[in-house]
């Protein structure tokens, strides 16, 4: 979605700057791309009757380190081994008319295969193999191949919250996460950057835990979409060159995407809006303990079966 997000800002941006050409070019020469982010072999083929739409993957991750790794303001690798997981995992299918975006979440602790370590919490593959193992791991669970893959860490997160002046969340009721020794307080509110990330981050002290956490990150998500937006004001240029830098200081995507597949996004998406984005998470059958962790089990036959009406057109099946 920030990637989407990104692409429907440049294509707003060209009404400002006079060009989509030159703010694709000027603000998508900024973009961090990442080498080789995609996997070596055979990868799934993209099911009789697809949309010709653009599946990305979209990947937050939890890395520890002092200094940012995702986006120009990077100071450090992206990926050493064992040095970070992925803390969020959403796969997003941008539909062929661009009229819309469908988004399911992955939770961090499904049990899937990864190669050559057996089966795991999905997060591990990018700790273990960085973003090819990843992308490989998902597109195995999912049987669907990934077209682009976008990345940002808690740095990046922030930042970027910060930069759009806070993102507005509805916090449905009073809760207290005893990890992060943190309250929420139930109303709307303004959340900055630290508050944002505990937030999409709790999920102690939650009903649904794990599966309530997802929810609070697509809630901020699409507040978040809708906030950048925002933040591109034909008046106010200055405003909308900070908004589009901010993005481009957070966020990383692959190298296979250049400017030029940013601008076909860009004229696509210019009306592209928040309400346009629904929002899924992968069946789950059930959690267990399995040598002492908590996990996840999928129902990966449902899970590519939503995904693949997702991807040939079937709306209806997509959501349930």
């Amino acid at each position: 979605m920030l990637v989407v997000g990104l692409a429907a800002v440049l294509g707003l941006l060209g009404l400002v700057a006079g060009g989509v050409w030159w703010s694709t070019n000027h603000y998508g020469d900024q973009v961090t791309r990442i080498p080789d982010p995609f996997p070596r072999g055979p990868r799934p083929a993209k099911p009789a009757g697809h949309d010709g739409g653009t599946t990305f993957l979209l990947a937050g991750v939890d890395s520890r380190s002092k200094r940012p790794t995702t986006g120009s303001g990077a100071t450090a690798r992206l990926w050493r081994y064992g040095a970070q997981r992925s803390d969020t995992l959403m796969l997003v299918h941008l539909s062929a008319d661009e009229g819309s975006a469908y988004t399911m979440s992955i939770p961090r602790d499904s049990w899937v295969p990864i190669a050559g370590h057996g089966s795991a919490k999905i997060n591990a593959s990018f700790s273990w193999g960085g973003p090819p193992l990843l992308i490989h791991t998902v597109e195995q669970l999912t049987k669907t191949r990934v077209d682009h893959f976008g990345v940002i860490d808690w740095h990046g997160f922030r930042a970027l919250t910060d930069a759009v002046g806070g993102v507005p969340v509805t916090v449905a009721e009073n809760s207290y996460d005893p990890q992060q020794h943190r309250h929420f307080t139930a109303g709307t509110q303004v959340m900055n950057g630290t508050q944002a990330l505990a937030y999409v981050r709790q999920r102690h002290g939650l009903p649904g835990g794990e599966l309530d956490r997802i929810k609070h990150q697509q809630q901020f998500l699409r507040s978040l979409v809708g906030k950048v937006r925002d933040g591109v004001r034909l008046t106010d240029p200055l405003a909308t060159d900070r908004t589009l830098r901010a993005i481009t200081r957070a966020v990383s995507i692959d190298d296979r995407m250049s400017n030029g597949d940013l601008r076909g996004l860009a004229l696509g998406l210019r009306g592209f809006d928040a309400a346009d984005a629904r929002f899924t998470t992968a069946p789950i059958v059930h959690s267990q303990m399995i040598r002492g962790q908590y996990a996840l089990i999928l129902d990966r036959q449902k899970l590519r079966a939503r995904w693949r009406a997702v991807e040939t057109g079937d709306r209806p099946g997509a959501g349930r």
